[in-house]
């Protein structure tokens, strides 16, 4: 799945604010910055910089449609 796809799928960030961060190279994962057509895989470790905090995610499973409920199932917290 696409990395867009998977940070609105699993309700990470809003889809108009990816944009920008993937530009300012906000978002990384693997500690790499990433485009919007990275591959996200089982494993990954995402970083998103919001202004000074940082989210750090582990992926845990990949899922095209998910209900908000069950969004946070799809990452770990680290």
């Amino acid at each position: 799945m696409r990395l867009d796809k998977y940070l609105k799928v699993s309700r990470l960030i809003k889809r108009r604010r990816w944009r920008v961060m993937m530009h300012a190279a906000r978002i990384t994962v693997n500690g790499k910055p990433a485009k919007a057509s990275y591959q996200v895989k089982i494993g990954d470790v995402i970083e998103i910089a919001f202004g000074q905090r940082t989210m750090k995610v582990e992926v845990l499973n990949i899922a095209e449609h998910t209900l908000k409920a069950d969004a946070s199932a799809l990452y770990k917290e680290l």
